[in-house]
């Protein structure tokens, strides 16, 4: 019988021991889940940022402070491309690049398609596109569990979001914004799956996360010095750029990298799904916006595949040798 593997990497060498059968919850799934937690305060935290500041500008100046200040408070981070072998720094430019591609694609989504098309696409398709990445990659491909389990999150996470709309009048959707919001979910999924690949060869986790954040804060700071900075320069703006980068990129992606450690990227990015119920739970108490029926049947959905997806198990099998 061979032997169970993730669909980040093959399994780990012989002297790093066996893997655990089944992964632990505090050991796993619970710094994904508290990653997006954090995450869902973003469109909260944002909405308070001040009138007329451009949308992609506040996700990069996020992006900007945080990467950089994860990737010096990473105590190895200055040290990983030269641990690196050449195709592991190849995979540290492409996961770079692919982390400064998610607010430069998932902001100007929003600005066109709004906030509920924009994060069901982006989010919704992450996990599709993890699982599918990792099979071709890796040579793995997804149970029967984790498609259920991903299916039953990627619908709750729909009518969670689209409960307004489909009780409402409906809106003419953006083709332009509508691809923006799947590279945004492509670009979240290849940054995952190439975080948990570097992780899971023994690379410390805070070192992977600093090095592909502080790169990707580098390569988005010219587009947020070229366009009005103004914003930044009031309280509110600031403190706005403060919070998303101490909060939803530090913090929460070091949760992220830690989880990532025992957590599959196809299972990280389905767990991630939770960041649309936090932003709704927040809007309904924090915004006092009003759920309809559909959205919190969607909730109720989306906490069964979010269930489903952390209670141990395999949630991802080798295929056999031919």
């Amino acid at each position: 019988m061979p032997n169970r593997t993730t669909p980040l990497t093959p399994a780990r060498p012989d002297s790093a021991g066996p893997r655990p059968s089944r992964t632990p919850l505090l050991g796993g799934p619970a710094p994904i889940l508290a990653s997006a937690v954090l995450w869902g305060t973003t469109g909260t935290a944002s909405s308070l940022a001040p009138a007329g500041a451009p949308a992609a500008a506040i996700g990069c100046a996020g992006l900007a402070l945080g990467g950089i200040l994860l990737f010096f408070t990473s105590r190895r981070a200055r040290s990983l491309p030269a641990a690196c072998t050449r195709p592991e720094r190849w995979l540290l430019v492409l996961g770079a690049a692919a982390v400064a591609l998610y607010p430069v694609t998932f902001y100007p989504a929003v600005a066109r398609t709004g906030v509920a098309v924009a994060t069901v696409i982006a989010l919704g398709s992450a996990p599709v596109f993890a699982g599918l990445l990792a099979w071709i990659t890796g040579g793995a491909r997804p149970t029967a569990r984790w498609s259920a389990a991903t299916a039953a999150a990627v619908l709750g996470c729909v009518l969670l979001v689209l409960g307004p709309e489909l009780t409402g009048h409906a809106t003419p959707m953006d083709p332009t914004g509508i691809a923006l919001a799947v590279g945004a979910g492509l670009s979240y999924a290849v940054y995952s799956l190439i975080g948990g690949r570097l992780i899971t060869r023994g690379h410390p986790s805070d070192a992977v996360m600093g090095v592909l954040f502080g790169a990707a804060g580098l390569l988005v700071l010219p587009l947020v010095l070229c366009v009005d900075t103004h914003w930044l320069a009031t309280t509110r703006g600031a403190a706005v750029a403060v919070y998303l980068a101490l909060f939803t990129v530090q913090l929460a992606y070091r949760l992220f990298g830690y989880g990532l450690r025992r957590t599959p990227a196809s299972m990280a990015t389905s767990l991630t799904l939770a960041e649309p119920a936090v932003a709704a739970v927040l809007g309904v108490t924090v915004l006092g916006e009003r759920l309809p029926a559909a959205s919190w049947c969607g909730l109720a959905v989306l906490a069964v595949g979010l269930v489903m997806l952390t209670a141990p198990a395999g949630t991802v099998k080798s295929v056999p040798e031919s």
